[in-house]
Order: structure tokens, then sequence, then C-alpha cells
């Protein structure tokens, strides 16, 4: 029992917490087993010279003090791909030089100590002191448009939004004064199992989706006369929800006859161009390609596959590349014109001057049976599944049915899982929202099979995982909110904005605990405000009680009363009157929050345009239309409608316009 506890107590497991109702749980010796076996935690560590990482915080001298006697000489090396620095002392006290380059770094020292050499490693993290702030230009408020981007509604595209549809966005926000378009993730999914639609239970966080691709803008694809997809095509677009099944396969068909025609007869430059993505891409992209090929290969998840596939190293994805070179190349083929298309959309937002450009969310994990999970067996713990202890609303405690990353083995990688999955969406926005950034400090994870109760912390290295996060975003100037809801640690909010991560705040849940709404002057600066999140009821779902309907209908507690939600209401027609705004409309909502300080307000498409459900009904699965919801109008009527132009007036009086 005492070895467990020991064990859990160096891998970071909390062998007690304290739960939502003040009560203190102390965690079963089996789970404890079971995530450790996850964990892949072995027995007793080496005494240790250094610590497992260590961070260097903008130009600050940083001495870090060697588990050796004083007065013995010791050599220091920091490597990169090479060599980047060296020097000597005398222990217990090493100090580095002030001048070394961001980045993450291999820093080996020896020890000449009496009974011989000792030597030891540690992940070496040096970042600015903050996180990007958002470039010289950009206006101290602003505003964005958010959209579910599959949802979009157009003339050109087929029942399910697209890359193009999202060019047209830039332009309407460019020209309504916006700073950015937020979006939902763009992750990949199985796109085999299209009704498991859900953007935040992602097959991979390096990789896109391809159903956002505009098949007709690819240069190879023949058009769709030729392929005969015309009258399919025409069904998807008329439909109110997405019809995941039918759009996945007249893409699938469509993109494979474009590749064919890129084999046949893809001029030099679209070939070199391809070539180019494969090199940049390398191994990671063959590996993706080889598991999209072996996962329709066999049944079941990566875990039952052949012993050869369920680890598989760089000679089997060659031969496997050699011996299916269609296939493989075919996934290679559409990441390619995904990420073209992608591109071309954050070039154009440059073009246009959009101080943020996209704006894209993180999911906090992946499915267990994912690429990710699969690539990054030794960094993900797909053992388990996060989720939350139970608590008022969930007394059931909360399986998300995802895995998070492995704060051992992301030490061990020295956070390249991580740094690969930041800059994966940072490449194309000017602002990410990491979901659940708690995850940064501490997971609740439960082990397969057991119940959401029977579940533990783990802690995860907060500073360096920072640190890691500031260095990204200021090479890519990229700002990062943090989605912050729920039960927040003890300054975890305060640490947060000392390293420039913004806040997340939602006007829904900024309220007293007399059930008043607070007040604009109330809100945090750096942060992102909005009214609501895609799991809670739009505006307009809201104030007609929609939501409360809905889950009455489905058998929910709606956690609410009509009565209730009478009151509610009465305390924004309130919090509107004292800020002296007429009304109880969106717009007037919109106006209040213009007025707060947050450096950031997201505007929704859907609170703009008076959709009563809400896009993510949680703890449904086919009992709501979950992430299917079409836009009521077309992409094309967005710009004249009315209260799409009325909230850009108001945003820019407040002050929050982009435009000159």
């Amino acid at each position: 029992m005492n070895d467990i506890l020991e064990r859990a107590a160096r891998c970071g497991l909390e062998t007690e917490y304290r739960d939502a109702f003040g009560h203190l749980q102390s965690v079963e010796p089996e789970v404890l087993a079971r995530l450790l076996d996850s964990l892949a935690a072995g027995g007793e560590e080496p005494t240790r010279l250094l610590p497992r990482t260590v961070v260097v915080r903008g130009q600050a001298d940083r001495p870090l003090h060697l588990a050796v006697p004083e007065g013995i000489p010791l050599r220091w090396e920091i490597f990169a791909e090479r060599k980047i620095a060296e020097g000597e002392g005398t222990s217990p006290v090493l100090h580095l030089p002030q001048d070394l380059p961001h980045g993450v770094f291999r820093l080996h020292v020896t020890v000449a100590a009496p009974a011989g050499l000792l030597t030891d490693a540690a992940c070496l993290v040096v970042c600015p002191y903050r996180a990007y702030q958002g470039g010289e230009k950009a206006p101290q408020r602003m505003w964005a448009l958010a959209v579910q981007l599959y949802g979009v509604r157009s003339s050109a595209n087929w029942g399910h939004g697209d890359f193009s549809d999202l060019i047209a966005l830039i332009d309407l926000a460019a020209d309504l004064g916006a700073s950015g378009i937020g979006l939902n993730p763009l992750h990949a999914l199985f796109d085999d199992r299209a009704h498991e639609a859900s953007p935040y239970f992602p097959n991979s966080r390096l990789f896109l989706n391809p159903l956002y691709i505009d098949v007709g803008a690819v240069p190879e694809f023949p058009g769709l006369s030729a392929v005969g997809l015309a009258e399919e095509i025409e069904r998807l677009r008329d439909i109110s929800i997405v019809d995941y099944h039918g759009v996945a396969n007249v893409k699938t068909r469509a993109l494979k006859f474009a590749y064919e025609g890129f084999r046949a007869y893809g001029t030099t430059a679209r070939r070199e161009a391809f070539d180019h993505f494969r090199r940049q891409r390398s191994s990671s992209l063959a590996r993706f390609a080889c598991f999209e090929v072996v996962r329709r290969k066999f049944i079941g998840p990566w875990w039952e596959w052949p012993v050869e596939w369920r680890r598989a190293d760089d000679e089997a994805i060659e031969r496997l590349r050699r011996s299916a070179p269609t296939d493989v190349g075919f996934v290679e083929f559409v990441q390619w014109i995904a990420h073209e298309q992608l591109d071309f959309c954050r070039a154009r937002a440059g073009t246009r001057n959009l101080p943020i450009g996209l704006y894209l969310d993180v999911a906090v994990g992946v499915r267990n049976d994912s690429f990710d999970a699969w690539c990054d067996q030794d960094a993900v713990l797909s053992g388990t599944a996060v989720g939350a202890p139970p608590d008022i609303l969930n007394t059931a405690g909360q399986n998300w049915g995802l895995a998070g990353f492995n704060p051992v083995g992301l030490e061990v990688r020295q956070f390249d899982p991580f740094c690969r999955m930041l800059r994966a969406s940072m490449h194309y926005a000017g602002a990410i929202r990491l979901d659940h950034v708690l995850a940064l400090k501490r997971l609740y994870i439960i082990p397969h099979g057991m119940r959401a109760i029977q579940g533990a912390y783990i802690r995860f290295p907060f500073e360096a995982l920072l640190a890691v996060a500031a260095h990204a975003s200021v090479e890519h100037r990229c700002i990062v909110i943090g989605e912050d809801l729920g039960t927040v640690p003890d300054n975890f909010r305060e640490t947060l904005a000392d390293w420039g991560l913004w806040s997340y705040q939602v006007m829904l849940f900024e309220r007293r605990w007399d059930g008043t709404f607070a007040p604009p002057e109330n809100y945090r600066q750096n942060a992102l405000v909005t009214f609501g999140t895609h799991d809670v009821s739009t505006f307009a779902g809201w104030r007609y009680h929609r939501d409360l309907t809905v889950k009455q209908a489905l058998g929910m507690d709606p956690g609410e009363t009509s009565e209730q939600r009478h009151g509610a209401f009465h305390a924004l027609d309130q919090a509107l009157q004292q800020h002296g705004i007429e009304g109880t409309d969106f717009p007037a909502v919109a106006k209040f929050l213009a007025d707060t300080p947050c450096r950031l307000l997201v505007i929704s498409l859907e609170d703009l345009l008076g959709i009563t459900d809400q896009v993510n009904l949680p703890g449904t699965v086919d009992e709501h239309p979950n992430w299917r919801q079409r836009l009521p109008i077309a992409l094309e009527e967005l710009r004249n409608h009315e209260e799409v132009v009325r909230v850009a007036q108001i945003m820019s009086s407040a002050g929050r316009g982009a435009r000159p």
C-alpha cells in the first residue's frame, strides 16, 4: 500500500482530493494501480542531480541547485540538434548564460565527484516572459464573429461549410470591422464514421478535417457533371441539418477523382508543391497516412491490431508506403489540399488586415483509438479517460471519453507532442483557445472500465507547459486564450494572466451569489468575453426557455425552473437598464458586452440570427442534432441581415471596430 502511494506521489497522482461538496475523497488503491500502469511508472527512480525540467523565463538569471556537495567541479552543455552552449562551474550552483535563444533544449551536467563522474540531463525550456499579446497595430478592444463552420449554408458548398465559405466570412468580417473569425475545432475526425461528428472528439489535433475542403476549388477536380454527383449534392444543400454520411461519401469520391487527375496530369508546379508539403511534414504525415490506411484494414482499435501495427516503427511505415503507394498517397494528397485551402484563408485574413484573422479552438484531448494516441503512446494516456468528479449537476461524475496527455511522457519527450499540437493550429491562427486549460495544471482521469467516480487527479508540469505555450505564442505571433470555466484552483487565473494567457469569460456565468449579472467594469481586461458557449443555450433559446423545454422533453434535469429563468431574465433587464441600455434583445446584450474592458468580444452567428436550439446538448448523442444544425440563411444574405449590420455598428460605436 505504501509503495503504491509513494509511486503515485512521484508521478503526480493525487491520492485524495476535495470534491465539489467540500468532502475529502480518497482514491482507491486499485484505481491508483491502474493509473500507474497507464503512466508506465516503474519502481524507484534513480537519484537525480537536476529536476526533470528547467524553465528559464525572460532574461532572468535562474541559478540551478544541484543535489551534490559544495565545491565540486562541474561541466554543463546545452543541445538542440547540435551543441549550442557549454560552460564550467563549481557545485552546487549552476549559472546558465542569460543570452540563450528561446526554445526547448537538452541540458547535460557532469560533476567530477570523488567517487567518479556523475551525470544527469534535463529538459531546458527557455521562453519569453509573456505570451504574445497582439500586434502593435491591433486595437486594444476588438470583436470577432464566431461560427460553426460545418453549419454554414451557401449556394456553392456541398451541404457542409468549407474553406471557400471561410474566405467569404473573412471578407464579411473585414467589411464589418471585426478583427477575426472564430471557428469550431478543425481537427481531423474519423471520416468513415461521420456520425461521430463532435469536433471535440478528434482523431488528430495535428491534421485537418477534409470535410472542410471545397473540392470544386481543387484544380484537378474534373467537375460535378463529369463525376455524376450533382443530384446528390443538391439534396445535401437543401436539407436543414448536415448529413455527414452523405457529405463524407460525395467528398471522398470527388477527392479520389481529383487525386487521379493529379497523378495523371498534375502540373510540375503542383507536383513540386505537394512534394514540398510531404517533406515538411515528413514522418508525421507518413505515419498519419499509414494509420488511416491500416485503420480501414483491421477491425477494432489499434491496441487490438496485429502486433507489428500496434506500435509501428519507421521500417513498417516505409514498407506500407512502398506496397500501397496509391492509398497512402491519397491520404497525404487530401491533407495537402486541406492545408493549401486553410493557408489561403490565413493569407486572405492578412491581406484584409484583420488584427487576429482566424481564432481556432484546440480540443482538450483525443479519442483513445485515435492517430495521436497511437503515434504518441508514451505521451498520451490512452488507457484512461478525461472527465470530472461528481458535482452538483453530475452526481455520478463525468467521463468525456477522451485521452489526455501523459505528464511523465511529455517530460521524457521534451514536450514535443504538446509543441506539435500548438504549432498545428498556430500556423493558421492569430489566436487559439485551449479547451479546458485547467489541464495544464491537473486532469481528472478515469481508468478504462471504471465508473466516473473512480478517478483521480494527476498533476502536470504547469510552469513548463506555460513556458512552452508562451514560446510558441511569441514564435507564431498567436494569442493564447485559456477556457478556464468550472472549479478553478486557487491563483490559477492569476498565474495564467502573469504568463500572458487570456481568460475566457461567459456572460451567462458572470453572475453574483444573488443572481444579478456582474457589471461590465467587473470583467477582466486580458480576456475573451462572449454571451454563451456551444454547450449552453443560445441567447434566443435562453430568453424563450427553449433549452428548458428540450431537456424536459428528453427527461433530463433542466437545472432551472421556468420561474427561475424568468428571474434570470429580469436580472438581465436590470443589468442593462443600470448600464443605460434600453431593450433586452441581443443587440442590447452585445452593447453591454462591448462596454467591458475585455480585449476580445466574440459574437456568435447563432445569437445574431436568433437561433433557439443550442449547438450541442451535453449528455445526448442522437436525441438532439448536436453539431449538425445548419444556419437558417445563406452566407450570401448575411451581409445585409439587420441584426448583423446593427451589431457591427454597435461594435464600431464602442471603439471595437478594426476599420481605420
